[in-house]
């Protein structure tokens, strides 16, 4: 069954590195939105591993019918069905309150005005002091490539859409600091990926 729903060798591939870190940083949170859940893999094992934590995945409305059949089939209690989120449009209103919010590989396949949208929708949705936003993906540094293959992957992007490619983590952390977000880790992980934590300083 499973075979028959779409599947992410990166999800594959990165899932247990993530894990290590959100089991430190997700010790006392009760539910985790995640923006962009695509295949719902990162979805299920998340839920698994941390039972404590009700899930709830969300991505664009034509990615949500594989979510939610993969959702099915793991049938985890704590693992709540997808709902629609498009960040440049009305965010959807959630069952519970949201203090921690987990994204993987996205900022680099929106265009820069959706991960403007991103982190404007972030701010209203992350209001409390403390509140967690935490992002995986690749990331230039000073308008630098950490790795050849970090080139290589952006020059693809541009291939398939000129408006994607790795983001400045300057830049992330600009956005980030006008919502109220400060960065308090930068987390190396495999494959020249980095795990970043935001924590929110101050309540609106």
């Amino acid at each position: 069954m499973f075979n028959e729903l779409p599947f992410s060798q990166a999800c594959e591939n990165n899932k247990q590195p993530i894990l290590e870190q959100l089991t430190k940083w997700l010790v006392n949170e009760q539910c985790v939105l995640e923006i962009g859940s695509g295949t719902g893999q990162h979805s299920v094992y998340f839920s698994e591993q941390l039972p404590h934590i009700r899930w709830q995945p969300s991505d664009q409305p034509i990615y949500l019918e594989n979510i939610k059949r993969r959702i099915e089939l793991a049938k985890l209690n704590n693992l709540q069905f997808p709902v629609a989120l498009d960040v440049t449009k009305p965010w959807p209103t959630l069952n519970e309150q949201v203090h921690s919010v987990f994204t993987a590989n996205t900022l680099h396949i929106m265009s820069k005005t959706m991960v403007e949208a991103l982190f404007r929708g972030l701010g209203t949705l992350l209001e409390q002091s403390g509140c967690q936003l935490i992002i995986y993906g690749p990331f230039n540094y000073q308008g630098k490539y950490t790795s050849e293959s970090n080139a290589n992957f952006d020059a693809l992007l541009a291939e398939q859409d000129s408006q994607r490619g790795i983001r400045d983590i300057e830049w992330v952390t600009q956005l980030a600091s006008a919502q109220g977000f400060s960065l308090v880790d930068d987390v190396t992980m495999p494959a020249n990926n980095r795990l970043l934590r935001f924590i929110r300083k101050t309540s609106k």
